[in-house]
């Protein structure tokens, strides 16, 4: 496809394939798939398929193709609907998983998910819980994806300051405090979840995207 192709999901023009995608470019290719399989032009395994490769997409070329399988090879030209229809998720056998602006508000199973990303780790499941979550349900659920890779990173930046600073005076006095701040934050993490917001830890390395 030319370099100056404007995929049409992402609203704005010029874009080329190597570029960076965003949370909403996923988000969206997301839905044109789900409208896909609700109309029944993919299977429940081609869904899946395909719902994984917008989920992990790094730059626009991983997102074209899927377009063009669905819209044709001038996918790039083709405007869609503001909103692809929706569909009962209960009737097509498929839990819908939209969350994030202009994808639609997050339902019941997603907020329980995006929380159950942070408060695993207060059940001893320290990073294994937020993996566990990105792994699963994140594959699917925009929404859960967050939640996890942030609850995720934070966890993995505690552990790693759990390591590193033993090894000076100050960094064995800090780290009580930065176990606790750690369960106070996944306890607020859990709560912005079940609310259906977004939440960022502070002082984290985000290493897992």
């Amino acid at each position: 496809m030319p370099a100056a192709a404007t995929p049409s999901w992402s609203g704005r023009t010029p874009i080329h394939p190597e570029l960076r995608v965003t949370n909403q470019d996923r988000d969206q290719v997301v839905e044109h798939v789900k409208a896909a399989y609700a109309e029944g032009r993919l299977d429940k395994f081609e869904m899946d398929e395909r719902l994984h490769l917008a989920m992990t997409a790094r730059t626009h070329a991983d997102l074209i193709p899927i377009m063009d399988e669905l819209y044709g090879a001038r996918a790039a030209e083709y405007v869609p609907p503001a909103a692809p229809p929706r569909y009962d998720p209960r009737a097509a056998g498929y839990h819908s998983r939209a969350a994030h602006p202009g994808a639609g508000p997050a339902d019941g199973g997603d907020r329980v998910g995006g929380a159950a990303a942070h408060l695993l780790t207060l059940c001893g499941l320290f990073v294994v819980g937020p993996l566990i979550m990105l792994l699963t349900a994140g594959r699917t659920s925009p929404f859960i994806r967050r939640h996890a890779v942030e609850s995720l990173n934070f966890h993995l930046t505690v552990a790693g300051a759990t390591l590193l600073l033993p090894f000076t005076v100050v960094g064995m006095v800090l780290i009580p405090f930065i176990w606790i701040l750690g369960f106070v934050l996944a306890v607020v993490g859990g709560v912005a979840a079940v609310a259906g917001g977004d939440f960022r830890y502070p002082l984290t390395v985000r290493l897992v995207k």
